[in-house]
């Protein structure tokens, strides 16, 4: 085989190769909604995603839609937002489930039908981060994600009511 055709083959197998692992790379970002936030919550939100991992649950970080959303995104769809609004059917005598010292709600209908997405709150801290959960993660990937959020979450927001 000719120098040139050589080297046209090797290129063509190799982006063959790559392609896949490539595939990722160009991902669309995922479109959150967007908060309003007065400036001290603001300023805990920029720390709190400051110090969030570029791997949750083994899973890679992923860009968000807008950009400077209070937010971050990994894998298809985990997305933590910060300065969630708290939950329509969340009241004073609902439970949660305590995760390294950080008591997340889940609504009840969710939390029942695992084959549904759902949204889980952190409600006692301000302010309130919540983490989407699309259905496919549910079980070790969302127990894994809300374990590593344990630290930063209890490092940068203020714990205002434990929610037990």
């Amino acid at each position: 085989m000719r120098p040139r055709r050589r080297a046209a083959a090797l290129a063509a197998v190799t982006a063959l190769l790559l392609a896949p692992a490539l595939a990722g790379c160009g991902a669309d970002a995922i479109d959150v909604d967007v908060p309003r936030l007065d400036d001290a919550d603001a300023a805990a939100c920029r720390a709190l995603l400051d110090a969030l991992p570029e791997r949750l649950a083994d899973l890679d970080r992923r860009d968000v839609s807008p950009s400077d959303a209070p937010a971050r995104a990994w894998g298809d769809g985990l997305v933590l937002t910060c300065g969630a609004p708290q939950p329509d059917d969340f009241t004073s005598v609902s439970g949660c489930e305590e995760i390294r010292g950080v008591g997340w709600y889940v609504p009840p209908g969710e939390y029942a039908d695992s084959s549904q997405d759902l949204t889980a709150t952190a409600v006692g801290f301000r302010p309130r981060v919540s983490l989407r959960v699309p259905a496919a993660y549910r079980g070790d990937v969302s127990l894994l994600a809300l374990s590593d959020l344990a630290d930063p979450v209890r490092a940068r927001l203020r714990l205002v009511q434990p929610c037990r």
